[in-house]
């Protein structure tokens, strides 16, 4: 009764206001009022001074935020700024040490998953929450299965229900498929009618063109703004300023735990976004460099076959060769062989057929460690499952790679000072956050622990670097820092096999591109002379450039 009350006096001033505007009697102090109360009407979610720590960590110490109904809102910051605590807190993943969240007139001290998920808030995250075993309709139903009888799940229903927003919103899925056979960017789509299944009003979208192409990303927009026009509320959480610049009404820019200021895109732009988000002057875009490389070959790869987790994966009659020095790039849509050229280069995949030859020695047949006594560092594409130890702290994965050398270890016992030094080192060198490195690799934000990977590959002196997605969920700062280091380490020989979905840094840093499409080389082009829309022709099957990867 007082909340109707109130809803009824709230909307009663706005009812006398422009009665007042009307009869030409109102002052300046009662229009403002009015217009600030029909905007609050408006919001269907708030957030205020919302604070969150973890230990000694202050991950929020002052974060606001409102999401207007039906608007596209996106929330920009540096890897560590605090968007991925703030997000988990609305999903009810995390409680907030203080602060309170209002939710469609309903005022909250902390939201638990389920009632996040009852509400109608909805989280697609960076990380797709999947079984892989499962078939894509039982994924979406799974927890909230309609049922024919007590024992028995009705399909049917599931599916006729799922084909809706199949074509209401132009979804390519495959109810029936298993999630392991599907490419990413279908994989992205399930996550996304999983939460419109379970009725979310408010969806939040954690880094999603992360592993997209630019055709991906294209459809995905369209998706975005289907959603919006239904009246879904979409929060869009991304280090990429273009597309925030494209898809966004507000962004609201986060540093340090905070929230520095919420602007409409019509206001700012990229620059002056980069500017707020590192707290300094940025300038953002990075442009092809003409680099002087030797002819002495360091990498030969020669008719390579390798086994596919997938039937276009399958790597078949592959050969190139990278200079001494030299950046070769590798680009392609998501699972067309990029993740198995990877292993085979260190290691990790055995080949059906081929040879590799590493400065005129043959490395084929070698076993991992044996590939990192030869100098090779590898940047793998899932931090999760194949860059880091998540159980252990930032120290010992920093640590991993050096440790059986002398000054990390005598007579088989580890020098745990040495080991810190060396970690706080590389911390400081590559920017980690926390910079305490005693924290647990599973509490790190994407990108910090993305700064592990990289800072413990880059800190070894190498021959060769293969780099898969080298920047995935890294902020602008980090990612200028990165280019460099990797620039710097081609400068200094090192051969650099670049693998990366980001064609803005395919073409900023390679010397020499060449585009995979099922499990082959479609075509080779110079860096320095090609387009992201010609790269992308190539990626899908278009076109094949001139030249060979020779």
């Amino acid at each position: 009764m007082v909340r109707m009350s109130l809803l009824i006096g709230q909307r009663s001033a706005i009812a006398i206001s422009k009665y007042k505007q009307n009869s030409g009697i109102s002052t300046g102090k009662e229009r403002q009022t009015a217009g600030r109360d029909m905007e609050k009407e408006n919001v269907i979610l708030e957030l205020r001074g919302i604070k969150k720590s973890f230990g000694e960590v202050h991950a929020l110490k002052s974060a606001n935020f409102s999401l207007r109904k039906g608007e596209i809102h996106s929330i920009i910051g540096e890897n560590g700024a605090g968007k991925s605590t703030l997000m988990k807190i609305i999903g009810g993943v995390y409680t907030a040490d203080e602060g309170t969240i209002e939710y469609d007139g309903e005022t909250y001290r902390n939201l638990t998953s389920k009632q996040a998920i009852d509400i109608g808030i909805g989280i697609v995250h960076q990380e797709f929450m999947l079984v892989r075993e499962l078939s894509v309709i039982e994924n979406i139903i799974l927890g909230k299965e309609p049922k024919k009888s007590l024992s028995r799940i009705d399909f049917s229903k599931a599916a006729e229900l799922l084909n809706t927003y199949i074509d209401d919103y132009g979804f390519d899925i495959r109810l029936n498929k298993k999630v392991r056979d599907i490419p990413v960017g279908e994989a992205q789509r399930v996550e996304i009618v999983k939460t419109l299944y379970r009725g979310a009003q408010v969806m939040i979208l954690d880094e999603p063109t992360a592993v997209l192409t630019p055709q991906e990303t294209k459809l995905l927009f369209n998706v975005i703004r289907r959603l919006q026009a239904a009246g879904t509320s979409i929060i869009f959480i991304s280090h990429k300023l273009n597309e925030v610049m494209e898809i966004s009404d507000r962004i609201t820019i986060m540093r340090a735990g905070e929230t520095v200021a919420t602007v409409e895109k019509q206001e700012t732009d990229k620059n002056k976004l980069a500017a707020l988000m590192l707290g300094r002057a940025a300038f953002v875009g990075s442009k092809h460099v003409e680099r002087e490389v030797g002819d002495d070959v360091a990498l030969r790869v020669e008719g390579i076959y390798a086994p596919g987790d997938r039937e276009l994966s399958k790597i078949r009659n592959m050969s190139f060769s990278v200079k001494k020095g030299e950046i070769l790039g590798i680009a392609g849509v998501d699972g067309n062989g990029q993740t198995e050229l990877a292993e085979a280069l260190i290691g990790l995949r055995k080949l059906d057929a081929g040879e590799i030859y590493l400065n005129g020695e043959k490395i084929s047949a070698l076993d991992v460690k044996q590939h990192r006594a030869k100098h090779i560092g590898y940047i793998p594409e899932d931090r999760n499952t194949r860059g880091l130890w998540q159980e252990r702290t930032i120290r010992e994965n920093l640590a991993a790679l050096p440790l059986h050398q002398k000054q990390m270890a005598k007579f088989g016992i580890i020098d745990r000072k040495a080991v810190t030094a060396y970690g706080e080192t590389a911390a400081e060198r590559f920017d980690i956050r926390p910079r305490g490195i005693g924290h647990i690799c599973r509490g790190l934000s994407g990108g910090n622990a993305q700064k592990v990977v990289v800072a413990r590959e880059m800190s070894q002196p190498l021959a060769l670097l293969i780099a898969s997605q080298p920047t995935r969920g890294v902020d602008i700062g980090s990612i200028e820092s990165i280019h460099a280091m990797i620039r710097k380490a081609a400068d200094e020989g090192t051969s650099v096999v670049l693998i990366s979905t980001e064609l803005e840094e395919i073409l900023s840093l390679s010397d020499r591109v060449v585009v995979l499409y099922e499990g082959q080389i479609a075509g080779e082009v110079d860096a320095g002379n090609t387009s992201e829309e010609e790269l992308g022709l190539l990626m899908t099957g278009g076109s094949r450039a001139k030249g060979d990867a020779q």
